[in-house]
């Protein structure tokens, strides 16, 4: 009995060929530890080691880097990046594109700033009018792109000079004054540590990542930046999604102008290009793991990205490096996180040929003899 079962057993098993050949190729995927450090944890990864360089750095300048002042000067900068790169992290996700934040950044401060003129009584009216003011402007993008279909970079580059023309034309120099109120919270923090402007980007960037994960919209964005046609014949009705991002990027960048404004006091019309929030948001955004043609992201990336950025910058101002050093350092490290993502995805596809492979017995003809 068991001589007839062992010969007949391979000829059982020959219909389940195809499945066995699956699991051998799934059991040749990185298992384990590397299967799950995906492209967020390869970010922070990098991150400590960029924070290890940093310390040994700083420490040959004679500074600690994980002093108050220090610590201290890195969340802050990383408050006001963060912001703009978590909006953009939602635009890129849908596969658009904004080029106006650093425009809109300065919008919000002259129109923020001109509207309290230092009192604290204007604080809650000139924050509304400022944050209505972006979200139009992001609303313009989004149906721009969404119903006319300008390319999200075209269209934003367009609304962008426009707002800098108007800027240009209508500010010169400083205008009005911030709140006191308002400068208030630009100085306090927890425990002397963590400023308050770093607990408004954690709280944001929760929110934004449970609307990503758990609701519809969050889940029709990552569809349309997948495949947008897709998406519409599986009844995504793509114009929605589309402008909420462009119009959340433009609020969040409002958001991140304020809490510039509560540090320098008043409004400038060229604060945000002077920052290069534009490029800097995509780099981080990029930097943190979020494809550029949209569909794959996450905002936890995101700040892993910012956080570099605002560590190396910090090291780097602790040394005094000169500026074009600085543009080339955030350049190679761009280009050299892009280039590992890329590899990465390649290694990782199945293979497509290889002896794993079923081979599928050939029909013979009806002349071959049987």
């Amino acid at each position: 009995m068991s001589a007839t079962t062992d010969h007949t057993s391979p000829s059982a098993a020959e219909p389940r060929e195809p499945r066995d050949s699956v699991r051998r190729r799934r059991a040749a995927r990185p298992a384990g530890a590397a299967r799950r450090l995906d492209s967020t944890g390869l970010i922070y990864l990098v991150l400590v080691g960029v924070i290890a360089i940093s310390v040994v750095l700083t420490g040959m300048e004679g500074r600690n880097f994980f002093s108050q002042g220090n610590i201290w000067a890195v969340l802050t900068a990383m408050s006001v990046l963060g912001l703009i790169a978590i909006g953009q992290t939602l635009v890129i996700l849908v596969g658009s594109l904004d080029l106006s934040v650093p425009y809109v950044v300065s919008l919000a401060t002259v129109i923020a700033a001109g509207g309290m003129k230092g009192l604290d009584a204007n604080i809650a009216a000139a924050t509304f009018n400022a944050l209505a003011l972006c979200a139009l402007v992001g609303l313009v993008m989004g149906l721009l792109v969404s119903l006319l279909h300008v390319h999200g970079f075209i269209a934003s580059l367009g609304i962008g000079l426009v707002v800098s023309g108007y800027l240009g034309t209508n500010y010169q120099g400083s205008h009005g004054s911030a709140a006191p109120g308002l400068r208030l919270l630009g100085r306090s923090g927890i425990a002397g540590v963590i400023p308050t402007a770093f607990v408004i980007l954690l709280v944001s960037a929760l929110l934004v990542t449970l609307l990503l994960r758990y609701t519809r919209l969050g889940h029709h964005l990552y569809a349309i930046g997948g495949n947008q046609s897709v998406a519409r014949m599986s009844g995504v009705r793509t114009a929605l999604p589309v402008i909420t991002a462009h119009v959340l990027c433009s609020v969040f960048a409002g958001i991140a102008a304020l809490l510039l404004l509560s540090r320098t006091g008043v409004g400038s019309p060229t604060i945000g290009s002077q920052g290069r929030y534009d490029l800097l948001s995509i780099a981080a955004v990029v930097l943190g793991g979020t494809l550029l043609a949209g569909g794959k992201g996450s905002v936890i990336g995101t700040i892993g990205g910012v956080a570099i950025f605002a560590v190396l910058d910090n090291v780097m101002g602790v040394m005094q490096v000169n500026p074009f050093l600085k543009d080339f350092v955030r350049g190679f490290v761009i280009v050299l996180a892009v280039a590992v993502y890329a590899r990465r995805s390649v290694v990782r596809r199945p293979p497509r040929f290889g002896a794993s492979r079923p081979v599928l017995p050939v029909p013979s003809s009806k002349g071959d003899p049987a």
